[in-house]
């Protein structure tokens, strides 16, 4: 198979698990204008590539990422200049959308993204890390909603995302004082699932995992994300309408059959993609 190339990232596809890394190592992964793009053409690319079953979002070098690269911050202005004020602000706006968009490609991604964090995770990288569904990281890793000491709102999903994660009192200290939060006290949030002592433990565990993960039926996988996310997002009478929906129409599968026969037969599943 022939896997999209990039300039920023680089992906690679093994035993099902796909492997997303951010590839400016020496600008700590910062991440310029090429970056956000190629963020979501990955994430389709995923998507829509049955053979690939779970992601790995990685970061190369000592840092994980160090959010929105300066230079690109500076230069928006330049780029929705316009001589009427009102359409250089309509031109920021449907930036600022795109941007999030570029983001919620890795929530919307029908695969299971886990986050693998090490070093750095600041501003924007945070944003990215709250799209995925589980974050794993090492002990040197440090978080901050970065925007407040840049005189900002965040804006492309840490404000909406993260109180899911960490409750709203939280969500609003961190926001508001642009504090580090170290890997422990990440853990002991809820915006970690688990640290390691180590990048080379926290790299082998999360493979394991996504091993895992990729054994599983697909078609249930797959499911599993849009009712959570969905429930997330309605009420608990809203999602158990949805989740009655979906399993009429996706629970009698070739994938239950083969798990039922499986477990008769003493043997390991195999599933289609």
């Amino acid at each position: 198979m022939n896997l999209p190339t990039f300039s920023t990232l680089t992906l690679d596809l093994t035993d099902a698990i796909a492997e997303v890394r951010l590839n400016r190592p020496d600008k700590s992964n910062a991440m310029n204008a090429a970056m956000w793009l190629e963020i979501r053409q990955a994430f389709e690319w995923i998507d829509t590539t049955p053979t690939a079953r779970v992601a790995i979002l990685a970061g190369e070098g000592k840092n994980f990422c160090a959010g929105i690269d300066l230079a690109m911050l500076v230069g928006i202005q330049q780029k929705i200049a316009n001589p009427d004020g009102a359409r250089g602000r309509e031109a920021l706006r449907k930036l600022i959308l795109d941007l999030q968009d570029c983001l919620s490609s890795i929530e919307r991604c029908r695969k299971p993204v886990i986050a693998a964090i090490q070093g750095a995770c600041i501003g924007g990288a945070l944003d990215m890390v709250t799209c995925c569904d589980m974050r794993y990281a090492s002990a040197d890793a440090v978080f901050s909603i970065k925007e407040i000491d840049l005189g900002m709102v965040a804006d492309v999903g840490t404000l909406q995302r993260l109180p899911h994660l960490i409750g709203q009192g939280k969500t609003r200290e961190l926001a508001f004082t642009g504090r580090h939060v170290d890997a422990a006290e990440a853990e002991r949030i809820g915006l970690l699932n688990q640290i390691f002592d180590s990048n080379s433990a926290l790299t082998v565990t999360v493979r394991e995992l996504a091993k895992s993960i990729a054994a599983k039926s697909p078609l249930a996988i797959r499911g599993l994300k849009e009712v959570i996310n969905y429930s997330r997002d309605h009420s608990v009478a809203d999602g158990l309408n949805y989740v009655a929906s979906w399993n009429a129409g996706m629970l009698l599968s070739a994938d239950l059959n083969e798990c039922i026969a499986a477990q008769r037969e003493r043997r390991i599943t195999k599933f289609n993609d």
